[in-house]
């Protein structure tokens, strides 16, 4: 039985190409067993997990709740906002009163980055960061290359667009290092002051006319714009963004081939892609969601049978 080399998933940068591999072949058999009619399996009877989520989070913590109870898992849930760090305790503090419990596995979002590799330095747990400021969320990066090689059967020399708020997004970065190291390419795509400076240096090129993206890709992967991330005004108007990075009908039935659409969502609606998009035969939105629970299952499978 093969393992994956590392004992937490703190981003897609400290993985290798065969942990990806591992994960996706066992996110397979995973599938399978979430489309059965007895959707349970026994496999992680003695683990027991806690979701500490430090910032708000429906559909991410949904996934992750559901993949750990389809495992057989105990599960306890943890909202920061009705906690006692409201009252001032430390998160270190936080984490060893859920794990004095008997606690094996910590999945935890949260607004600062490097949040979840602090506590894998500091506490006894295998730790799965579920988000962690404008820095990494692995397990969404690895569920859209995921549903890419479901769709294309293979996500290698695939050619892959990010569009919208790269500066702010996390799934954005580790989309980024997970495709690359699948052989991928990658470009990003949005307003100016929506891109990192440092961007290039990733091996990721620029592209701030849509249409041209949209002819040069296989895929394309529409990000929110992040309104709580914006503190400041990074273009004009929420109607001008649309007009320059919305993705619309018009503009798929113009290219000259059938593109992949993607989402992490939540989607705006008539924002970033129009409902037309979103719901067509060309998006596979629900895909990713479907596969999010699937993925999920293998990264805690697979850390679980790490645990000493």
């Amino acid at each position: 039985m093969s393992e994956l080399s590392v004992n937490h998933l703190l981003g897609i940068k400290y993985l290798k190409k065969k942990d990806i591999d591992l994960i996706f072949e066992t996110a397979d058999h995973f599938k399978e067993v979430i489309n059965r009619s007895i959707k349970k399996v026994p496999t992680l009877r003695d683990i027991t997990i806690a979701n500490i989520f430090f910032e708000n989070s429906t559909r991410t913590k949904l996934s992750f709740e559901l993949a750990e109870k389809r495992l057989s898992a105990d599960v306890i849930n943890f909202s920061a906002s009705q906690s006692s760090v409201k009252k001032g305790e430390t998160l270190i503090d936080t984490v060893n009163n859920i794990l004095s419990m008997k606690v094996d596995m910590v999945v935890m979002r949260h607004p600062n980055p490097g949040a979840g590799i602090f506590l894998s330095k500091n506490v006894k747990a295998a730790i799965v960061n579920a988000g962690d400021g404008a820095h990494e969320h692995p397990t969404q990066a690895l569920l859209d290359s995921y549903s890419i090689r479901e769709r294309l059967g293979d996500v290698g020399g695939k050619k892959v667009v990010i569009v919208g708020d790269i500066l702010h997004s996390r799934v954005a970065l580790s989309n980024i290092f997970a495709l690359q190291l699948q052989g991928a390419e990658v470009k990003v795509c949005g307003p100016k002051t929506l891109i990192p400076k440092y961007i290039e240096s990733l091996g990721v090129t620029v592209e701030t006319n849509l249409e041209k993206a949209l002819q040069w890709c296989d895929v394309a992967n529409m990000l929110r714009i992040q309104n709580e991330r914006l503190d400041i005004s990074y273009f004009p108007s929420t109607r001008e963004y649309t007009q320059q990075f919305g993705l619309n009908k018009a503009m798929l039935k113009r290219l000259d081939k059938e593109i992949v659409v993607m989402h992490p969502g939540p989607i705006n609606r008539g924002v970033e892609i129009t409902s037309d998009v979103a719901d067509s035969g060309q998006s596979i939105i629900l895909d990713q969601v479907e596969n999010g629970v699937a993925v999920r299952m293998a990264v805690i499978y697979l850390l679980a049978s790490k645990i000493k």
